[in-house]
């Protein structure tokens, strides 16, 4: 019994050390099988069903919300005065993302058009399409700091032209004509007098060009090969630099096209993307870390370098001609137009931007951008892009519409790209890659510890079965060497008596 009992106990300690070897081997082989399954999961495959389908077509909601400065004195701008603004808004579109002309090349790469449509929302909405807004006049004011440097001839006849036409320096429409566009008889005899010379050959809209349309033809990364560069711009359109800039690092097509970044993120990573919007690359830092409904999330914002001018921070020289710290001049990929793309309510700008207007009110909650990743994966979670868009305005000397417009960036409109991931998306998101390897990572844990503990326990149940062997044999031999040399029991003797 003793024998059996012994065999017991080495059989659990055997078991217990088998154990503790699994969990050890887990420690250092479970983060390899999760690594590896989020390159295989992580890489743009049509084969991989988890995240193709999420590059593909975007699956989660995804909103633009717009706000409009509403001017409130438009006569007294005309006069010198301030201008001062009210925001209205927001109005808010669903987005819809899609992918199409999908092509992959040997090189590891595939190209793609990403095509884009947007549907208002009027539950989301704090108005109407049809609610009536004052904005100024890109095509007057635009056209005016165009012709500063003209002849004054040239000028005189463009104010005549605009006069002719009814074009004053503010324009006074509804949401959804300034918004995807209106019918402008000066637009249509731009473009019968002088082809070409505009951007838009149909109706004039802030975003007439940008629903069902693409945002040119990109060629990243598949990471195949290498998992480092999964997502990264090869080119765009067929460039692998632009040519809008001074200097070959502003010109430089960085990063990802957007979407989603690299897996394996630490603290030190940044976030670089190209925007054909900005006409840039544009790259986020590193803020905190978080939670996003049980998922855990790096937070990546702009620096406040990111529209920087070239005094304050030298990189940014090759973005100029430049103004104030906080505007990125777009003119050289806007037609030559003096638009200049800001945080909204020029947060992070510099403040003197803000005593030329009355009626802005910058905070980081209502008016950073900020992207939230998740590390491992470097697919977002949370998204929320957020721009505005100013028009330079100034008196011009022989186009009597400017007046005596003070010199001024002038805000029009601010807007919001959001989305977050959710529903079914998000459950398998947190069960594949949240639950799973922390079930991985407990379970090691608990087969070291549960290994430990029977190793203890079979190793004392050996010790006592050992010990009790042992008495059990003492005793024994002590009978024994009492019958060999003869001596009989007392109580024996007695009895015999």
């Amino acid at each position: 019994m003793a024998i059996n009992k012994s065999k017991l106990a080495i059989g659990l300690i055997v078991t217990g050390v088998i154990t503790v070897f699994l969990g050890t081997v887990l420690v250092f082989v479970g983060p390899i099988i999760i690594d590896d399954q989020i390159v295989k999961n992580t890489m743009i495959n049509p084969n991989n069903g988890m995240t193709y389908p999420m590059w593909k077509d975007v699956p989660v909601p995804f909103f633009m919300s717009v706000y409009f400065f509403h001017v409130l004195n438009p006569a007294e701008i005309l006069l010198g005065e301030k201008p001062m603004v009210e925001q209205r808004g927001p109005y808010v579109y669903r987005k819809r993302i899609q992918k199409d002309d999908i092509v992959f090349h040997p090189n590891h790469t595939v190209s793609y058009r990403e095509y884009r449509q947007y549907y208002f929302e009027p539950s989301m909405s704090a108005g109407n399409e049809s609610d009536v807004v004052t904005i100024p006049n890109m095509l007057v004011l635009g056209a005016a700091m165009m012709l500063e440097k003209r002849s004054v001839f040239v000028r005189v006849a463009a104010s005549t032209t605009f006069t002719s036409f009814g074009e004053e320096a503010f324009v006074t429409k509804t949401v959804g004509e300034l918004m995807w566009g209106y019918d402008s008889a000066l637009v249509d005899f731009l473009n019968k007098l002088l082809p070409g010379m505009l951007p838009v050959s149909g109706k004039f809209g802030l975003f007439a060009e940008f629903n069902n349309s693409n945002t040119g033809l990109f060629t990243i990364f598949t990471g195949q090969d290498d998992i480092r560069n999964v997502h990264k711009v090869d080119s765009w359109n067929g460039l692998t630099q632009l040519d809008y800039w001074q200097t070959p690092q502003c010109n430089m097509i960085n990063g990802t096209a957007g979407q989603m970044w690299p897996p394996f993120m630490t603290e030190e990573s940044t976030l670089p993307f190209y925007s054909p919007d900005a006409c840039r690359s544009l790259e986020l830092v590193y803020q905190r870390p978080g939670k996003f409904k049980g998922v855990p999330l790096y937070r990546f914002v702009a620096p406040k370098t990111l529209f920087a001018n070239g005094t304050d921070y030298a990189p940014n020289e090759g973005f100029c001609p430049c103004r104030q710290s906080g505007l990125l001049n777009v003119s050289s990929c806007r037609h030559n137009s003096s638009v200049f793309i800001s945080h909204p309510h020029f947060f992070n700008g510099d403040p003197a931007l803000l005593d030329f207007v009355q009626g802005l009110h910058p905070n980081e909650e209502e008016h950073g951008l900020f992207i939230d990743i998740h590390p491992q994966t470097g697919i977002p979670l949370n998204v929320s892009i957020r721009l505005q868009l100013n028009i330079l305005m100034k008196k011009v000397t022989g186009i009597s519409q400017t007046g005596k417009i003070s010199e001024v960036v002038m805000p029009m409109i601010w807007f919001e790209e959001s989305g977050y991931i959710d529903g079914p998306i998000l459950t398998m998101f947190h069960t594949n890659l949240v639950v799973l390897p922390t079930v991985m990572e407990y379970m090691q844990y608990t087969f070291i510890a549960l290994g430990l503990v029977t190793v203890v326990i079979a190793a004392v149940f050996l010790h006592r079965v050992k010990r009790g062997k042992c008495d059990g044999g003492g005793a024994a031999s002590d009978g024994n060497t009492s019958a060999s040399t003869g001596e009989r029991d007392p109580l024996l003797q007695d009895d015999m008596d």
